[in-house]
């Protein structure tokens, strides 16, 4: 239970660093695209920075190819919503396009958790922390 715990701050942390990573690469690429291609960019951007945060952070697990080739799958739940929020928040809710993101990122938190959890950590809370022998991809160690 404290180690999930631990998990779950760690997230928190993660996912912070990872929305003010999105949101600046979003604003720094709306004005020079429409909008849902900025959003879309800056999402798969963050999102190769969230796979090696949370493996080596949040998990502390060896981040493997396997893994790095499916963590984008367990994402697409996470763009669907946050995709679908997007859109009902600037179309019909009205929301300017320059924070409808953020808003729209909040509500797939929990999913995003669940998702990357499951994929980044096999087995659950007892393989935390174990290390891959092979296979394992390149990053920062």
């Amino acid at each position: 239970m404290k180690e999930q715990l631990g998990q779950v701050f760690r997230f928190a942390l993660v996912g912070a660093v990872n929305t003010g990573t999105f949101f600046g690469i979003y604003l720094l690429l709306h004005p020079w695209m429409p909008y849902f291609a900025a959003y879309t960019l800056a999402f798969l951007l963050a999102m190769v920075g969230s796979f090696f945060m949370n493996t080596y952070f949040t998990y502390r697990t060896r981040p493997t190819w396997k893994k790095f080739l499916l963590f984008p799958l367990t994402n697409v739940t996470n763009y669907v919503i946050q995709s679908a929020g997007l859109y009902a928040l600037v179309a019909w809710a009205g929301m300017d396009t320059r924070i409808a993101p953020l808003v729209a990122a909040v509500a797939a938190i929990p999913f995003t958790f669940l998702l990357s959890r499951k994929i980044l950590v096999p087995g659950g809370s007892a393989a935390a922390g174990q290390r891959e022998p092979a296979g394992s991809c390149p990053g920062p160690r």
